[in-house]
């Protein structure tokens, strides 16, 4: 009896891990061969709306200037533009960065000071977004560094009256820093040149990020502002706006660039972090969304659940191998052909949005195929993934009830770049992959 339940447990792993399988070919094969949607990105003679730029901060003296200095050389009409730093009681020097940037600009850098309530983005996005007027809120993060054409790109699908949010491609500058970085450079790659942009080619659910993006602010007042407690209040955000019926808009060709962990202890939190926000989502929506709610598609709805599950397919991944240990040595045999579809749907949807095809894909796809000889290595990367996710998905999950832990609080990632470095701006496509679309 408990072998057959264990064999029906292991059958059912494999089944989940097929489907996301499955799931990362189609949009592999539709990236290769699919036609490439992407609407707004050519639009660059328009009446611009006003625009507010938010960049919360948190002891960001590092890296601060070169965002602002690139916005500031943004192609955008100047007296439409408003960039807001939000200095979230910062201990380092960038409350008096920010001072010296109000003082020099004061037509269009408004800094908003927190000294209190609850830390974090979402509750600093929360208090600031609140102050302002304009349409279109647009979001960075402190380390991120804009091209000079980025804004209108972010902001030309707002014409559309159907579109709540957008988001632009991530793409990492400190490649050349670490085997971890330039692992994370694929892995990116694989997300949003495959991923992403298959969900918009396909018309599924592209997912606002958080940065890199915008929300237009009626579809934001409509599902009730910037939830505070939260840990992935992107994720949260996306799903809240499909539910309202609001599209998401992804665009391939905006990119901007980030800096992502040179080191395993930081890239640990950060996938925990994460974890627990998207883990908050899954609870939150997973019903709504396969209720159909907000006039939802049945592909949405299949892929939005897909979407909300992707950090349990880790633990679930775990289960299954640990499944079929015990199964061995209760005496069962599982077939050669359930062994090879776990092993399979292991290579295949390990990690977080980045199997191994779609990394692959996304490397000739940024006619940068040298980075392909990479690819190997990603197994090691993904295992730390499977570990910290499936670590994380446990003590959310059970050990909470258990009383093993409190609730996590938010967790600053660490910055690299050193403060001198800041510069003008110089994100431009040089740093970029080529960009092809």
């Amino acid at each position: 009896m408990i072998v057959t339940i264990l064999v029906a447990l292991l059958w059912s792993v494999v089944a989940v891990l097929a489907i996301y399988t499955v799931r990362h070919y189609v949009f592999t094969f539709n990236r290769l061969f699919g036609r490439h949607r992407q609407p707004y990105v050519d639009i660059t003679v328009a009446d611009w709306p006003p625009v507010t730029v938010f960049i919360p901060c948190h002891n960001e003296a590092q890296v601060i200037h070169g965002s602002i200095d690139a916005l500031l050389a943004a192609d955008y009409p100047r007296d439409r533009l408003t960039i807001i730093p939000i200095d979230d009681r910062s201990t380092d020097t960038t409350g008096a960065i920010l001072r010296d940037y109000a003082s020099r600009h004061p037509e269009v850098i408004r800094p908003v000071w927190r000294t209190g309530g609850t830390p974090g983005k979402a509750a600093a996005l929360a208090e600031a977004s609140a102050r302002v007027g304009s349409e279109v809120h647009l979001v960075f993060d402190a380390d991120y560094i804009p091209g000079p054409k980025l804004l209108k790109q972010l902001v030309a699908p707002f014409f559309d009256p159907e579109v709540g949010a957008v988001m632009g491609r991530v793409v990492p500058q400190n490649v050349k820093r670490s085997l971890l970085t330039r692992l994370l450079d694929l892995e990116r790659a694989g997300g949003y040149q495959v991923d992403q942009q298959a969900r918009m080619n396909l018309g599924l659910v592209p997912q606002y990020g958080g940065t890199v993006g915008g929300v237009r602010r009626e579809a934001l007042s409509s599902v009730g502002g910037w939830r505070t407690d939260t840990l992935a209040e992107d994720t949260d955000m996306t799903f809240r706006l499909l539910l309202r019926g609001w599209e998401v808009v992804y665009q391939n060709r905006s990119e901007c660039y980030e800096e992502v962990p040179e080191h395993w202890p930081t890239r640990i939190r950060q996938i925990r972090r994460w974890t627990h926000g998207h883990n908050q989502a899954l609870r939150r929506y997973v019903n709504r969304v396969l209720a159909r709610r907000g006039n939802v598609s049945w592909l949405q709805a299949l892929d939005g659940t897909l979407l909300l599950g992707v950090f349990a397919v880790g633990p679930i991944l775990l289960a299954g191998w640990i499944l079929a240990l015990v199964l061995y040595y209760l005496g069962y045999q599982p077939s050669s052909g359930i062994l090879m579809v776990l092993v399979i749907s292991a290579f295949s949807t390990l990690g977080n949005f980045a199997a191994f095809f779609e990394v692959a894909t996304a490397t000739r796809l940024d006619a940068s195929r040298n980075r392909v000889r990479l690819l190997p290595f990603l197994f090691f990367g993904f295992l730390v993934s499977l570990m910290a996710v499936s670590q994380e998905t446990l003590l959310q999950f059970v050990g909470r009830g258990l009383g093993w832990r409190s609730n996590k609080r938010w967790d600053k990632t660490e910055r690299y770049r050193q403060a001198q470095d800041g510069g003008n701006g110089g994100g431009s496509g040089q740093l970029g992959h080529g960009g092809a679309a």
